[in-house]
């Protein structure tokens, strides 16, 4: 595996915490039948991940800044480099003891993500790209987006808006456009890892609106490595920004943002 000094210690640091969630991970399922539930322990196998890839981080490069899901923003002593960090993505499916999770880790240079990693503990796929140098798979295995040119052979990912969130409306509308053009959709419950799968080519495109940067920095990178078109939903926004991101390989893109954008 052949990469820069930081994607070496990003990758340290998702396999040093994946390493405590896969330990916690097998004592979900015990904690499934019992009255209290798995709840507390789950949270706190979230917070143990994100101390562990900020202590990796932040003691190798203690003058970045940090933003990370459990213990939010930073700032550094260097303005132009942080971290950005989802500990664990897809608590759901974690909590519920199912194998769908990953460790998201990006770095952001001047407002650009440079590096990622996007790390699934429990199938031990790691996901990694660089600026300029490509998306990889696991140590060698490149990265590269679905040939695939025809929407009704396609198959997209989605996350579908749950408790507060307010885009239930939009999500709903979108997928009655989307479906009859489209060979699936697929909900699987971890956004860095749809982004990862379009840059693998198992999903054609993903798009999702109510995001954190946490749940997209180091998977849209992956994207546009392996050769893929990365938009907003709404023509114009920041992605990170508004946390709304759209993606498919080059033939689909255009056909698909228009039928998401409605446009």
């Amino acid at each position: 595996m052949q990469g820069s000094a930081n994607l070496n210690l990003m990758i340290k640091a998702a396999r040093r915490a994946g390493k405590s969630l896969v330990k916690d991970f097998r004592e979900v399922e015990n904690l499934q039948v019992s009255s209290k539930g798995p709840g507390d322990f789950v949270s706190k196998a979230d917070r143990e991940a994100e101390r562990l890839i900020k202590e990796e981080l932040m003691g190798a490069r203690p003058t970045y800044g940090w933003l990370g899901e459990e213990t939010g923003e930073e700032a550094g002593a260097d303005p132009t480099r942080r971290w950005i960090v989802d500990p664990l993505d897809g608590t759901t499916n974690f909590l519920h003891g199912m194998p769908h999770w990953a460790i998201s880790i990006a770095l952001e240079h001047k407002g650009e993500i440079v590096s990622a990693v996007v790390y699934d503990p429990a199938k031990d796929e790691m996901f990694w790209a660089e600026k300029g140098a490509g998306a990889w798979l696991n140590d060698n295995r490149r990265l590269r987006v679905s040939g695939r040119r025809a929407m009704a052979d396609a198959v997209f990912a989605t996350g579908v808006p749950f408790g507060a969130k307010k885009t239930l409306p939009a999500m709903l509308a979108d997928l009655a456009r989307l479906m009859p053009a489209c060979a699936g959709v697929r909900r699987w419950g971890a956004a860095s890892l749809d982004l990862a799968f379009v840059a693998a080519g198992r999903f054609d495109g993903y798009w999702e609106r109510e995001l954190q940067p946490w749940d997209i920095a180091a998977g849209l990178l992956l994207v546009k490595e392996a050769g893929g078109m990365v938009g907003p939903v709404r023509e114009g926004d920041d992605i990170l920004g508004k946390g709304a991101i759209l993606c498919a390989n080059e033939p689909l893109f255009e056909g698909f943002a228009k039928i998401i954008r409605n446009a």
